[in-house]
């Protein structure tokens, strides 16, 4: 009803047709609440005077609210519920109902369920509402059982209490019947709210009698956080005075009549009624598939979970403020090798202190403890993280770590004379695998051209339904120097300047590689991409446990960059089997 109430408020204010609105919808209902939110017509969200200052702003009348509420009814049927309900007070096991509801339901099945039982054995519910409170009177003196009592009033009363006014003050035969009937039994609320103060004063007006709520309090909601304030005094108080109070969670009134029904003995034929008329299951028995899986067909995604990732950073304080390129630019200068993210006159850094300090010791550098890290929400700890990434995946191994405003990537190192005979045969191991997936060479040069060329993976960190992943793209990069760069220059180790990630060059006419590139790249079809994308796998977590570590410092010499990175790929395969996935062309 709030929602409806809200809907029509929204319409009425921002000139729209109800006919164009969904209040079904998310997107309309967070629109209709930031409405609500920022022109505070009505209580926030939640708050005990909300329905009634709702319905009274759209029905200030109360011939029109009852209308709404006759309207409303006439198309309600008894929910799974009300049959328990009924059929429980129908067999004597239910003395007496309170409820803030005007519908007929509750008396209704409790009729229904009558019928079917003997007439000596039956047991049916008088009906009082505020109008005819003289009536639960008669049953509280004469202990006269069931009795339904309807608070706010019946939907066939001419009194009915909805708006703030109306709430405040409860009939006083009626208010009489709730403290003595608080005084004889014990209490079960289910489903409500505690919005409407002169019930609240009434149920508190029990605890000070000598021996309020004899067999206890339970009051059930479908979460115990969302209680109001009045609620959570009023159960406070009572088990202050020693009544047995206990706060049931439980998400709607038929799954509790569903537990209640389990433990409860009925007569079987109100039994059978109930359970004809139980909702369908949501959870079934299924049998559950016995065949191994197959191994085809699988889809093999290129990205490695990155399982753990560094929480903090050392924070460096400077003198004077200062960018993350021209910190860069000193530590290269200076040989130093660190990972840094600028914010003004604060660093967060990944690296050795002491040669960090030094090389910035013109700024003034200091320590100052540790940051902490949140790719999510900074866009900076996202850029410190991902270098660091980058070096941790090609430290010792023969890879070239290149750093690209449009993405990194790495590049297989090209071996070099200088190199002694032990390192190039622990490179030549480290990428065996991957010279027998790519089934060529992992550098050379491009025929005609003379320029080189090295295999290598883009690499991209980002975060997929909650966990992060390193993607990478397996690609050929070219090395085409500039005009005042020799041709035939050998690539080292150290980070290259191409603007272009894959070397082609955008000022210049064409890409004089990209032919020979795109027929390299041709032939190879999924079983070729499979194994390249379990070669890159196996040579980027090579690693023990594949802990990727980007400077692998001494403990105490400064925080490390420590990537905790599984060595399999995602992948997925179909959740059912099909005679398709059996033939073998």
């Amino acid at each position: 009803m709030i929602r409806d109430f809200k809907a029509q408020i929204f319409c009425r204010e921002t000139n729209l047709s109800k006919r164009e609105i969904d209040t079904a919808d998310p997107i309309w209902i967070e629109r209709i609440d930031a409405f609500f939110r920022k022109t505070l017509l009505l209580p926030p969200d939640g708050d005990p005077t909300e329905y009634a200052k709702a319905f009274e702003a759209v029905y200030p009348q109360p011939r029109h609210r009852r209308q709404y509420i006759d309207d409303a009814i006439s198309k309600g049927t008894p929910c799974f519920g009300h049959k328990v309900l009924g059929s429980l007070m129908a067999a004597g096991k239910v003395d007496c109902v309170f409820t803030t509801n005007f519908d007929p339901l509750i008396e209704e099945s409790a009729l229904s369920a009558n019928v079917i039982l003997p007439v000596p054995d039956q047991h049916r519910p008088a009906v009082a509402a505020i109008d005819s409170a003289g009536r639960a009177m008669r049953c509280l003196n004469e202990s006269d059982w069931p009795l339904v009592a309807k608070l706010h009033g019946d939907y066939q009363s001419i009194a009915i209490k909805n708006t703030g006014s109306e709430l405040e003050e409860q009939d006083d035969q009626m208010r009489h019947v709730l403290v003595e009937a608080g005084k004889r039994f014990g209490m079960a609320f289910v489903g409500y709210s505690g919005r409407d103060a002169s019930i609240m004063e009434a149920l508190t007006a029990v605890l000070d009698t000598p021996a309020p709520f004899p067999n206890g309090l339970y009051w059930l909601s479908s979460s115990a956080s969302r209680l109001l304030p009045v609620v959570n005094e009023f159960l406070s108080r009572a088990q202050a005075v020693g009544v047995e109070v206990a706060v049931v969670e439980c998400a709607t009134f038929d799954e509790l009549a569903a537990n209640i029904i389990k433990t409860t003995d009925l007569p079987r034929a109100l039994f059978d009624r109930v359970m004809e008329g139980r909702p369908t299951p949501r959870l079934v028995p299924v049998q559950m598939p016995t065949t191994e899986a197959r191994a085809f067909p699988v889809l093999r995604y290129s990205s490695l979970l990155v399982e753990r990732m560094p929480p903090t950073a050392r924070r460096i304080r400077l003198a004077q403020s200062t960018t993350s390129a021209a910190v860069r630019e000193l530590l290269k200068e200076n040989s130093v090798r660190a990972t840094v993210a600028a914010q003004g006159r604060e660093l967060a850094v990944f690296g050795k202190d002491r040669d960090i300090l030094d090389t910035l010791a013109p700024l003034g550098a200091t320590l100052d403890g540790e940051v902490k890290l949140d790719p999510v929400a900074d866009s900076w700890a996202m850029g410190l993280l991902y270098d660091a990434l980058v070096r941790g995946l090609a430290r010792r191994l023969p890879l070239i770590p290149r750093y690209k405003r449009a993405g990194h990537s790495l590049v297989i190192a090209p071996p070099r004379e200088a190199d002694d005979l032990e390192r190039a045969r622990r490179d030549a191991h480290a990428l065996s695998n991957l010279r027998s997936a790519y089934k060529s060479d992992l550098t050379g040069t491009v025929p005609g051209t003379g320029f080189p060329f090295q295999e290598g993976v883009f690499l991209k960190l980002d975060m997929v339904d909650g966990r992060w992943w390193c993607g990478f793209e397996p690609y050929t990069f070219v090395n085409i120097p500039r005009a005042e760069e020799p041709q035939n220059g050998n690539p080292g180790r150290e980070e290259f300047s191409n603007a272009d990630p894959m070397g082609a060059r955008p000022d210049r006419s064409g890409d004089p590689a990209g032919d020979w590139r795109r027929e390299r790249w041709a032939q190879r079809y999924n079983k070729n991409w499979a194994s390249i994308i379990a070669g890159w796998a196996q040579l980027l977590t090579n690693v023990s446990g594949g802990t990727k570590r980007a400077f692998g410092l001494e403990e105490g010499a400064g925080i490390d960059a420590v990537f905790q990175v599984s060595p399999v790929t995602g992948w997925s395969r179909p959740g059912h089997h099909h005679v398709y996935f059996d033939r073998t062309t």
